[in-house]
């Protein structure tokens, strides 16, 4: 008999083992070695029924500490920002999350004029001239500016700010390893880059100067002055930029920058325990052509209608390999949709608005936690919606955030695991969802969890 979901049969199993010459599926695995291998058999309960099995689901989702359960003073590059319940009503149509590769735009024009809106909207945000269709996260559109600008200037040298999220520098040490290029990190002075070495690591030789703004620390760099170094040299600029910011700076492209890239996961893009996120990537207008992954461009068909279709297909997939800009093969569609939602629900002055929240809450939120005794603000420069916090002498982060998780506040970041001079500071994120009174209670309990 047929067993309709069954992936095989035994009979089908035993004709394959034959084929390929073994007696047992374990030899498949002789390469692996006995010390790494599983031993024995996996916990697991017996077989349930289909309501006991979602009850003890349900039972282990209620274990993890999330959004709905704990207030988060956590972010680092993943934050609990407000998402319009539009959103997730519009990503649940089956025409765009079972949506494939829009390689038929005669069908595909629901999908095709989204990514084009997504576009769109980045460009405005950074200043930029073009911008393609979204990469995986904001890590790789780092690393992947990098690379672009070392083929653009034919260069090795890449200096990068040590205020840059530790993630995206490690994505970036990989990429350069693998393209040969030459990393140089800029140690930073008051809580962004230091100006002053950064001036001096400069040469002839330096493919790009890349940046974070607002940086891991929260910090705001100063764009105008870092952007006439690089350029004296005819290297190229990259900005990392946290989109909600957006709404309340200037934007990097009226700075000077030639690449801006990011994490789009602010713009209605759900934490998820970690991801998956939704990376943007925009350039000057000269740098087109060099852009990994897609475009979506807008035309005419032969009557003259407005329709979209693919365009500057740069990769390795569509032309050969060797003038291939990157190996990235696709795009997070329905994450830059979750993003187009939620920039033209807020439009222009809702966007001012939840920056300036962010802004004003973390603000009062630095004050509030510097009365605590023993504990200071250690850096001055401005930032945005995080700021660093020195605990009294001899705290530790993990011990005080597993004390402040019981009182239900997800704490802030260790900065010791990244910046070992940073141990016993802590990165505090307030965004526009944390109220007075939540602020308040938690500069009481994290003075109570000390």
């Amino acid at each position: 008999m047929k067993h309709r979901y069954l992936p095989m049969t035994e009979q089908d199993r035993a004709e394959m083992m034959e084929t390929v010459g073994i007696q047992s599926i374990d030899e498949l695995f002789a390469d692996i070695p006995q010390s790494v291998r599983y031993q024995g058999t996996m916990p697991m309960s017996g077989p349930l029924d289909e309501y006991a099995l979602l009850r003890h689901m349900k039972g282990l989702a209620d274990k993890n500490a999330d959004f709905d359960t704990h207030a988060s003073f956590l972010g680092a590059g993943l934050y609990d920002h407000h998402i319009p319940v539009v959103i997730n009503h519009i990503i649940s149509r089956s025409e765009f999350y079972t949506a494939y590769t829009p390689y038929q735009p005669e069908i595909s024009q629901g999908e095709l004029q989204a990514i084009f809106e997504f576009q769109s909207y980045i460009c405005e945000l950074t200043g930029m001239k073009v911008a393609n269709a979204s990469m995986y996260d904001g890590a790789t559109a780092f690393s992947e500016a990098a690379v672009l600008a070392a083929g653009a200037t034919k260069r090795k040298k890449l200096i990068v700010s040590r205020t840059v999220h530790p993630e995206a520098r490690q994505v970036l040490r990989t990429s350069a390893n693998a393209w040969g290029l030459q990393i140089v990190e800029i140690d930073y002075k008051d809580g962004v880059t230091d100006l002053a070495k950064l001036a001096e690591a400069i040469d002839a030789d330096t493919a790009a100067v890349l940046v974070q703004s607002p940086n891991f620390f929260g910090g705001i760099e100063d764009l105008r002055q870092i952007e006439p170094l690089i350029h004296a040299v005819k290297g190229l600029l990259v900005v990392s930029a946290n989109p909600i910011a957006l709404g309340v700076l200037e934007t990097p492209g009226k700075l000077g920058a030639d690449i801006v890239v990011g994490d789009a996961q602010p713009l209605g893009i759900s934490a998820s325990l970690g991801g998956p996120t939704c990376g943007f990537f925009a350039v000057a207008e000269p740098l087109m052509r060099r852009m990994p992954g897609r475009i979506v461009g807008q035309t005419v068909d032969r009557n003259g209608k407005r329709g979209f279709v693919l365009t500057l297909q740069a990769r390795e997939q569509h032309i050969r390999r060797e003038k291939a800009t990157s190996n990235i093969c696709s795009n997070q569609a329905l994450l830059a949709l979750c993003a187009s939602v939620y920039l033209s629900v807020m439009g222009k002055e809702g966007m001012r608005e939840v920056g300036e929240l962010n802004i004003r809450k973390s603000h009062y939120a630095a004050g509030r936690l510097a009365e605590i005794t023993g504990a200071e603000r250690v850096f001055t420069a401005p930032f945005f919606n995080e700021f660093v916090l020195k605990l009294p002498e001899g705290s530790s982060v993990s011990e005080v955030n597993s004390k402040l998780l019981k009182e239900g506040y997800l704490g802030g970041y260790d900065l010791g695991r990244d910046y070992p001079e940073l141990a016993g500071h802590m990165l505090v994120a307030v965004t526009e969802k944390r109220s007075k009174t939540e602020i308040d209670e938690f500069a009481t309990a994290l003075e109570g969890c000390i």
